[in-house]
């Protein structure tokens, strides 16, 4: 059960803890007017750590987030917008990887900055599970083929994605179409319970896909792997997603064989605006 402790010298008693709060369970009825969980609802707190966060004189501790677990944001270290934009404009997926091992204190760190991802009712249910050895990931692949070996026999109705043969005929020739050769498998994944579960791992993915080139990494998101595996029960056995865990997405991760050095360019976004008079038609134009 969630407590506050306030520290008196420092409160302003401003009110912005009770206002941030996201159930609003935070009054100003405490003793001489201080913040205080609403008595019965300390059961409620979901341990977002607003309150803490918000407060700036640092006078609220909770004890489901505690303050000194909490370290100030330091403005120095601020992101400025061109180098924000550099930097999520930069994010490609790469499919070229060194004939080199990721040392699993590095994909540990990644994980470790991917937990702070938001998730629904900051309930963090998002599980990990790493592929780091090569023989490994290749019966992943061998895998993945057969059962596209499979769908080729049943004839071109079964056949509902143009790159199966292709990538079957690739591995026959002995080449990895499906991971890429890469020295490491990430899923993350999330237990039935967790509703908004594919959400919160794909936030949690983002921002280990995101975080990834600091430590002089690179990813590719393993889409074809994933729908093989929704398709194929024996597949998903194979890589060991236990049932209880109907979400689930993989991530291939490695140390990039060539630097990019340009920004190419996208396709402008579709934009409809609502608001009365400033209607746009859904070409965005």
């Amino acid at each position: 059960m969630a407590q506050l402790t306030i520290d008196i010298d420092k409160c302003a008693k401003d009110g912005i803890c009770a206002d941030e709060c996201p159930l609003k369970i935070i009054s100003l009825n405490g003793p001489n007017g201080f913040p205080q969980i609403k008595p019965g609802a300390e059961s409620a707190c979901f341990a977002c750590g607003h309150c803490v966060a918000v407060c700036p004189r640092g006078a609220l501790d909770c004890s489901e987030v505690p303050l000194y677990r909490c370290p100030p944001i330091l403005k120095e270290r601020t992101v400025k917008k061109d180098q924000a934009v550099q930097f999520l404009r930069s994010r490609r997926s790469a499919r070229v990887f060194k004939d080199r091992p990721v040392e699993r204190a590095r994909i540990h760190e990644l994980i470790d900055i991917a937990r702070y991802a938001p998730s629904a009712s900051n309930s963090q249910l998002v599980e990990w599970v790493v592929f780091s050895d090569r023989n490994q990931i290749a019966g992943i692949v061998e895998h993945t083929i057969e059962w596209m070996r499979g769908l080729i026999k049943q004839g071109p109705l079964a056949l509902y994605s143009p790159y199966i043969i292709p990538a079957v005929e690739a591995w026959n020739a002995g080449q990895d179409r499906i991971l890429r050769n890469s020295p490491a498998l990430v899923f993350a994944m999330a237990p039935m319970e967790a509703v908004y579960g594919m959400v919160d791992l794909t936030i949690a993915l983002s921002y280990l896909d995101l975080m990834a080139p600091t430590a002089g990494l690179t990813t590719c998101w393993a889409g074809v792997l994933h729908r093989a595996m929704e398709k194929s029960p024996s597949l998903r056995r194979y890589v060991g997603i236990p049932e209880t865990h109907p979400h689930y997405y993989p991530m291939m991760i490695g140390y990039p064989k060539h630097p990019y050095h340009r920004l190419p360019e996208r396709k402008p976004p579709k934009i409809i605006w609502r608001q009365p008079g400033a209607e746009t038609p859904p070409s965005g134009k």
